[in-house]
């Protein structure tokens, strides 16, 4: 196997794999830079141009794996798409709102070469795109050879896919993004048992050790309690989330504490992408369930929008929760606007439920101490940071020893590291050396192609 990682900068970003199985040619996400603007954002197609792909895999729908997915469709025509169903529900609303911001970011940051796509474009894609059940073996060929393929549940988010691949004697398997444990709306992952030749897995929390009374169950009462003391001395709290998963667990959280009279009265705001896709997962559970959630929960709770115009710098005092995303507090994103009014008062709290890049204005903010001066920068605020700031082990991402088990499991003799900063593939090469001392670790360099 020929295996090139096409994310130009590595890390967590832009994530692609470019796959060569014998004569079988085949494309594993196609995502998105969170952090680059333009082209750049994206994959670097050009080392695939000129080569047959036979076949696109996605493993999930976060932007970071499916956000340049109508670029490759429209270099590569005649190319299949195949994903879990929860994924196919979910793939064109997610890419239309991709469309939509990137237009915005035209305008607003002038970046001439922005949309990359439109939504016409990825209507006409969405016919090569199909909806393959879990755990049912399918085969595929090219023009001279053929491939199995077969998609499990990763957890992580609804929809999400670990792949087994097999070619001829040999399987491969690739965790995509995986959470090995239950989240409130969604089961962990359910992997094969059995050995594979080659393992490529994911890192994201190498860098991060989990103390043992940070168990899921004691981070939500965590939460929960943190909201109370919050909105009880008169402040709000900002919970930055990802749109896609992290926002419907976390209004499940707070359904369900309210309904056992275990939360505060209080406000709860909620808008944008996330609350649009409460729908889809309401439509997820109900086909597919696979899910556990009810739209009736937004109703329940009496969420309400948040106001057209949010004033940068400015605390609405409003003693409220906020739901909003971006969950690494993006410039211009509406958590990104309200931590700049919340931040330079000690009665609110800024509470992160999940991964945040160290690169990210939520990066920074978590980083900072009490007194620190924080710039948002976008938002021409200044202040020095007297909220308090609250981390939740509530990630949608496997642990660094359940990834390190689960690679033991699989006795593979090649283990090949993706999706993580250098910091977290390095933890995990040197566990896995160290575990597995017979199988050949590879920390793949961008662009670059291995012999696996």
């Amino acid at each position: 196997m020929k295996l090139t990682d096409l994310n130009r900068d590595g890390g967590i970003g832009a994530n692609s794999l470019f796959i060569q199985l014998g004569d079988f040619n085949l494309l594993i996400d196609c995502g998105l830079h969170p952090k680059i603007a333009g082209r750049q954002a994206a994959p670097d197609l050009a080392k695939i141009r000129g080569q047959t792909i036979d076949l696109i895999i996605i493993t999930h729908c976060h932007l970071d794996h499916i956000g340049s997915l109508p670029i490759a469709m429209r270099e590569h025509p005649n190319t299949q798409v195949i994903m879990s169903h929860g994924s196919r529900m979910l793939i064109e609303r997610m890419l239309k709102n991709s469309a939509s911001v990137m237009l915005r970011q035209r305008d607003e940051e002038k970046i001439p070469e922005y949309p990359l796509f439109t939504h016409d474009e990825v209507a006409r894609c969405a016919t090569r795109m199909h909806a393959v059940p879990f755990n049912l073996a399918k085969k595929y060929r090219s023009a001279t050879d053929e491939i199995q393929v077969t998609l499990y549940p990763a957890g992580h988010v609804a929809g999400a896919a670990g792949v087994e691949i097999r070619h001829k004697h040999r399987v491969i398997f690739f965790t995509g993004d995986v959470q090995f444990d239950d989240q409130r709306t969604l089961k962990g992952a359910h992997f094969p048992s059995g050995p594979c030749d080659t393992l490529v897995t994911e890192t994201t929390r190498g860098a991060t050790e989990r103390p043992a009374e940070k168990g899921r169950a004691a981070e939500m009462q965590r939460l929960v309690d943190s909201i109370n003391d919050t909105i009880q001395r008169g402040g709000s709290y900002l919970i930055p989330t990802f749109a896609l998963g992290r926002m419907q667990e976390i209004l499940t959280i707070l359904h369900d504490a309210r309904r056992f009279r275990k939360l505060v009265d209080c406000p709860i705001f909620a808008s944008g992408l996330g609350m649009d896709l409460v729908d889809y997962f309401d439509e997820i559970a109900r086909k597919t369930k696979q899910v556990q959630f009810s739209r009736s929960i937004i109703k329940e709770l009496k969420i309400r929008p948040l106001p057209r115009q949010i004033e940068a710098g400015r605390d609405a005092e409003a003693n409220a929760i906020y739901v909003v995303s971006s969950g690494m507090m993006v410039e211009r994103t509406p958590s990104y606007l309200i931590a700049s009014g919340l931040a330079g008062h000690p009665r609110n709290t800024i509470g992160f439920v999940g991964y945040c890049d160290p690169d990210t204005p939520g990066g920074a903010l978590q980083r900072a101490r009490q007194g620190d001066p924080i710039l948002f920068r976008t938002s021409h605020v200044k202040t020095k940071l007297r909220a308090h700031v609250e981390k939740f082990e509530l990630s949608g991402h496997a642990d660094r020893d359940q990834l390190l088990n689960f690679a033991k499991q699989t006795n593979a003799r090649s283990v090949v590291l993706t999706h993580g900063d250098p910091d977290a593939r390095a933890w995990m090469a040197q566990q896995i050396g160290a575990a597995m001392p017979e199988a050949k670790v590879t920390d793949p360099v961008p662009l670059q192609t291995y012999l696996i």
